[in-house]
C-alpha cells in the first residue's frame, strides 16, 4: 500500500518558490510574446477596458477615413471632369463667336459666284459655249432713295459692250447710284479660278436675271445662265407680262444668312400682327396694304426646292390648298417634309410675326418659291408671289403669272455667310451631344455631382458630423446652351449668351468643390492625426516595456536557477542525515 511523499519544511519551500518563479517567468514570457502588459481584464481591468475603448473609437473612424478618402476621390474624378466640360463649353462659344463674326462679315454681304472658267477666254461670245451676242446680264437693285433701279450689261463687240472678261467686269463696276453721290453700286471680279463674282458694296440685295439675245426665252436663258456658271442656283421668274412662256431666268441675291420676312399683318383683321392662324392670302407686310404676299383668286399650292430648278420637285409641295393654308401650315409643310427638312426649317416669331426660312445644310445656296394655280385656271390670271411685301429681296419680282403651266415664282439666293452658318450650327450642336455624354460619363461610384448627385462625407463615429458636397446639374439643360440657331444675329447673340454664362456657371461650381475638397483633406488629416492619438492613448495603458519585461524575465530566470540549486542543497542535507543511521 502506497502513501504520500512526505517532504520537509525546507524541499516544501523550495518547491513552492520554484513554482512561484516560473508562473511569473511564463507571465513575462506573455507580455513579451504580445507586447503588452495588459492582455486581459483579469491583468488591469481599468487599464484594459479604458484602452478597449479607445481602440474601438480608432477603429471607427478608421471605417470613416475610408469614405473620406473615396469622397476626395469622387471629388478629384468631378474636377477632371469639369476641366473637360470646361474646354467644351468653351469650344462651343468658340463656334457660337465663328458664327457671329460670319454674321458680321458675311450677313450684310449679297455675292454671287459663277463656276465657269473666264479667264481663258480671248472673247466670251466666241471661246464659252452657250453665249451668243447680245446676251444680258440685267441687275437691278434699290438707290438711296428706294427705288428700284435696273442696269444691263451686254455680251458684243459693239460700243459699250463686253467681249471678254475683263470688259464685263468694267462694265458692271461702272454703274453708280445717282442718288448717293454716284457711288459704285457693285463690285465685280474674276477669282482665282476664273469665276465671275458680283457683289453689292453697300450690302443691300440685288437680282440678276440672264436675258439672252434680249428676250424673254426659257430654254436659251438657262443657257445663258448655264454658260456663265450660275446653273445651280438660277430659277424661273416671272416676267411684268401675262404671256405664258415667257419666264425670266434669274434670282434674287440676298444679303441675309436666312429669309425673315419683316412684321407681317393680317388684311382680314384690320392689319393686325399676324398669327399662327392667319390666313397666308391675308398676309402684308407691315405698312404695306396695297402689295399681299400671295395673291390669286385661284391659288392651289406652294412648293419649294431647293438650288435652283425650273419647276416643282415631286415630293416637295408643301401646301396644297392655298386658300384654307395658314401661316402655321406654311412652316409645318415646310418642317415636316423628309427632304426639305435635312435641308432647311421654317419658323414664325409670334411676337413680331415674322416667318423665317434659313438653312441648316451647308449645301443649300438658293430657296425657290413657287405659287400654283388650280389645273382649271386660264394662263395670265393674276397669280403673283411677291417676296418685296414680306422684306425679302427687292422690287423686282412681283409680277403676274407667265408660265403655261399657271405658276408664280421667286427664287433667292441666301447670303454668303449662310452655308458656314449650317455647318457651324452641326458643330455647335455636336459640342452640346458631348457635352451631354461627358457629364453622363463622369459618376464615380454611382455617384454624380455634375448631374444633380449629393455627396455625404461623415467625420465621426456617431455620424453627427458630416459635409454634404451639393451636386449640379451641368448636362446641356442644365447649362441653359440651347440647340443652335445661327439664322439671326439675335439667335446667335443668344448663344453666346448661354455659352458665356455656362462657363461662369462651370467655374462657380468648380470653386464650390474645390472649397469641399479643402474641407476633406483637412479633415482627413485630422482624422489620422486623431485615431493615431487614440491608438497611442490605448497603448500607453497596456503596452509593455521590453526592456523592464526583459530584465524581470533575467531575474526571475536566476531566481529560478538559485531555487533550484537552494532544493537540490536541501536534498543532499537529507540524504546525509539519512547515511547516519
Amino acid at each position: 500500500m502506497s502513501s504520500d511523499v512526505v517532504l520537509t519544511a525546507a524541499l516544501r519551500n523550495n518547491l513552492l518558490s520554484l513554482q512561484n518563479t516560473q508562473s511569473l517567468i511564463d507571465q513575462t514570457q506573455f507580455k513579451l510574446a504580445t507586447g503588452r502588459a495588459v492582455n486581459s481584464a483579469l491583468d488591469n481591468p481599468q487599464n484594459f477596458f479604458a484602452a478597449q475603448s479607445l481602440n474601438n473609437r480608432a477603429d471607427d473612424l478608421n471605417r470613416l477615413l475610408d469614405g473620406v478618402g473615396q469622397s476626395i476621390s469622387a471629388i478629384e474624378q468631378t474636377d477632371t471632369a469639369l476641366a473637360s466640360l470646361t474646354n467644351l463649353v468653351e469650344q462651343a462659344d468658340s463656334i457660337a463667336q465663328q458664327a457671329r463674326d460670319a454674321l458680321a462679315s458675311g450677313q450684310q454681304e449679297a455675292r454671287i459666284i459663277g463656276t465657269t472658267n473666264l479667264s481663258n477666254a480671248n472673247e466670251l461670245v466666241n471661246d464659252i459655249t452657250g453665249l451668243t451676242q447680245g446676251d444680258a446680264v440685267e441687275l437691278t437693285y434699290v438707290n438711296s432713295n428706294g427705288t428700284a433701279t435696273s442696269y444691263s450689261v451686254t455680251l458684243g463687240t459693239g460700243a459699250g459692250e463686253a467681249s471678254t472678261a475683263e470688259e464685263l467686269v468694267a462694265l458692271i463696276n461702272a454703274e453708280t447710284d445717282t442718288t448717293a453721290g454716284d457711288a459704285r453700286v457693285f463690285d465685280a471680279s474674276i477669282n482665282d479660278e476664273g469665276g465671275l463674282e458680283i457683289a453689292k458694296l453697300d450690302g443691300g440685295s440685288f437680282e440678276i436675271v440672264f436675258n439672252a439675245n434680249g428676250a424673254f426665252a426659257a430654254a436659251t436663258d438657262r443657257q445663258f445662265a448655264n454658260a456663265l456658271g450660275f446653273g445651280n442656283t438660277y430659277g424661273d421668274q416671272q416676267t411684268a407680262g401675262a404671256t405664258a412662256g415667257l419666264d425670266e431666268i434669274g434670282y434674287t441675291v440676298s444679303n441675309q444668312a436666312a429669309l425673315t420676312t419683316k412684321a407681317l399683318t393680317d388684311n382680314n383683321n384690320s392689319n393686325a400682327t399676324a398669327t399662327r392662324s392667319t390666313l397666308l392670302t391675308d398676309l402684308r407686310g407691315a405698312g404695306d396694304t396695297s402689295t399681299a404676299l400671295f395673291t390669286g383668286d385661284t391659288l392651289d399650292n406652294i412648293d419649294i426646292t431647293i438650288n435652283g430648278g425650273t419647276a416643282a420637285a415631286a415630293g416637295m409641295e408643301v401646301i396644297q390648298d392655298l386658300a384654307t393654308a395658314t401661316v402655321q401650315d406654311l412652316v409645318d409643310g415646310i418642317n415636316s417634309d423628309s427632304r426639305l427638312n435635312k435641308l432647311i426649317e421654317a419658323s414664325f416669331d409670334e411676337s413680331t410675326g415674322s416667318i423665317s426660312i434659313r438653312a441648316i445644310d451647308a449645301t443649300v445656296d438658293t430657296v425657290q418659291i413657287i405659287a400654283t394655280e388650280d389645273a382649271g385656271a386660264a394662263t395670265g390670271t393674276a397669280t403673283s408671289v411677291n417676296l418685296l411685301a414680306a422684306g425679302i429681296g427687292v422690287d423686282t419680282i412681283s409680277a403676274t403669272d407667265a408660265m403655261a403651266a399657271n405658276t408664280a415664282q421667286q427664287s433667292i439666293q441666301l447670303g454668303s455667310a449662310a452655308g458656314d452658318l449650317a455647318t457651324l450650327e452641326t458643330e455647335y450642336n455636336n459640342v452640346r451631344e458631348q457635352i451631354d455624354q461627358l457629364v453622363a460619363d463622369s459618376g464615380y461610384r454611382g455617384s454624380n455631382l455634375l448631374n444633380g448627385d449629393n455627396l455625404t462625407t461623415f467625420f465621426n463615429e456617431d455620424r453627427s458630423n458630416s459635409l454634404t458636397t451639393e451636386g449640379a446639374i451641368l448636362t446641356t439643360a442644365g447649362l441653359g446652351i440651347s440647340e443652335a440657331n445661327f439664322g439671326t444675329v439675335s439667335s446667335v447673340d443668344t448663344a453666346l449668351d448661354e455659352t458665356r454664362s455656362a462657363t461662369l456657371t462651370v467655374r462657380d461650381f468648380n470653386a464650390s468643390i474645390a472649397n469641399d475638397l479643402a474641407i476633406l483633406q483637412t479633415r482627413e488629416d485630422f482624422t489620422t492625426q486623431t485615431i493615431n492619438n487614440l491608438t497611442a492613448g490605448a497603448d500607453k495603458l497596456t503596452i509593455a516595456d521590453q526592456n523592464e519585461e526583459g530584465a524581470n524575465l533575467l531575474a526571475l530566470q536566476t531566481r529560478q536557477q538559485l531555487g533550484v540549486t537552494s532544493l537540490s542543497l536541501a536534498s543532499q542535507s537529507q540524504q546525509a542525515v539519512l547515511r547516519l543511521f
